[in-house]
This record gives C-alpha cells, structure tokens and sequence, in this order.
C-alpha cells in the first residue's frame, strides 16, 4: 500500500494516485460497514462511481493519507451518538424525543416505531423526520431512564 498516495489538489478535492501511477482527480472515501466495522473496509470511488481502490484497514495508509481520509469521511458522515434520552413528547407516534448526543443536546420528530432499527449488539439506529440518523452505541449502557423510554417504543 506504500505505493498508494491520496492528497489534496488546489481546490480542495482528494486525488488518488494508484500503485501504476495514474491520477484520479475528485476521489470520494466510503465505508463498507460505518457503524458496524468504521475502520474495516473502505472504498475509494471515483468520480463515476466506480472503485478504484479497496483498503482493509484505515490504518494500512500512511499517516498522511489516513488523515485526509479521516477529515473527508467526518466532513461527509453526521451520525450523532446518543447518550441520553432527556423526554419524549407522548408514546405514539409521531412523538419529538429531547435528547443529548455526542455532538450536543437536540430535538427531532419520530414518526413511527419503525423508525427505530435493530442493529445487532444493542445497537440501534433511530432516523427522524428529516432522515437525519442517530446512533444509539448499546442500548443496554444507557441510563435507567432513557432505557425506560426508549422500551416503550421497541
């Protein structure tokens, strides 16, 4: 991987040079698993769609390299972590759950039960009315309070 070069043209836009020494301007990172496995399985895909580079491990690219990848991922992903649930307005839906995340405290709308997905582990990913998607890391590590209101809707 030692051949393998990602940096930052002069408009801001990661560039991917490949072990054969091409150079594909406007390269974009994704993860294969971003909650699951965030630093197994990474793709850089080109301005098509297309992928032109697979790595295993975030941690195989040099430093420089890991760091912008790093800095693209964080610019492009927003999936606050939540830690607490302060209220939520009813147990119907839709009900506005008052939260605080990793990122700050917030409110936002659930629409429905279904909205609410198991991801294995206790682990569950709440999307609210706008789409936004929160994280809830194990659900069985949250306070007493906030597993209680989170119960009346699982």
């Amino acid at each position: 991987m030692s051949a393998l070069n990602i940096e930052r043209n002069a408009f801001g836009r990661l560039v991917l040079t490949t072990p054969d020494g091409v150079l594909h301007d406007g390269v974009v990172p994704v993860r294969a698993f971003p909650i699951a496995a965030p630093d197994e399985g990474l793709s850089i895909v080109g301005t098509d769609g297309r992928e032109l580079q697979w790595i295993e491990h975030l941690s195989a690219l040099p430093a420089g390299a890991r760091a912008l990848v790093e800095e693209e991922l964080a610019s492009r992903e927003f999936t606050p972590e939540i830690e607490q649930i302060v209220s939520v307005s009813t147990f119907s839906t839709p009900s506005t759950w008052t939260v605080r995340t990793d990122r700050g405290n917030t409110s936002f709308v659930l629409k429905g039960e279904e909205d609410i997905r198991r991801l294995g582990r206790g682990a569950l990913l709440v999307v609210d009315s706008h789409g936004i998607q929160f994280l809830v890391r194990d659900r069985l590590a949250l306070d007493r309070r906030s597993k209680k209101l989170l119960e009346r809707f699982l």
